[in-house]
Order: C-alpha cells, then structure tokens, then sequence
C-alpha cells in the first residue's frame, strides 16, 4: 500500500516536470471549449506552446 502511494507521488512528479500533465490538461479544456474542433496533437500543442512563449518575450526574464 505505501509503495502504490509512492510510486504514484513519483509518477505524478514526473509528469508534472515533464510537461505531459500540462498536454493533458490542454486537452481537456479544449475538449470542453471547442467540442467540434480536432485535438491537437502533442507535436503541434508543442509547436503552439512554444510559438506563444516566444511572442511573449517581456514575461521571461532572460
């Protein structure tokens, strides 16, 4: 029992620093937002991801 519980804590760490809960996340809410509409891949969230960070440079700080 207390290893289940620890290995979930870590599966959920993991995730959580790798960015897959994040794609999950995304999917989600796009599935409730727009219903109709295809979910984007992981390559293409990606692509959208990293296309929004950089078009918001003044956020970062280096």
């Amino acid at each position: 029992m207390r290893i289940r519980r620890w290995v979930r804590a870590v599966r959920w760490y993991l995730r959580e620093l790798t960015g897959e809960a994040e794609y999950d996340r995304h999917c989600e809410r796009h599935r409730r937002h727009h219903p109709l509409a295809p979910v984007p891949t992981r390559r293409e969230y990606q692509v959208l991801r990293t296309r929004h960070q950089e078009a918001r440079t003044h956020s970062r700080c280096c």
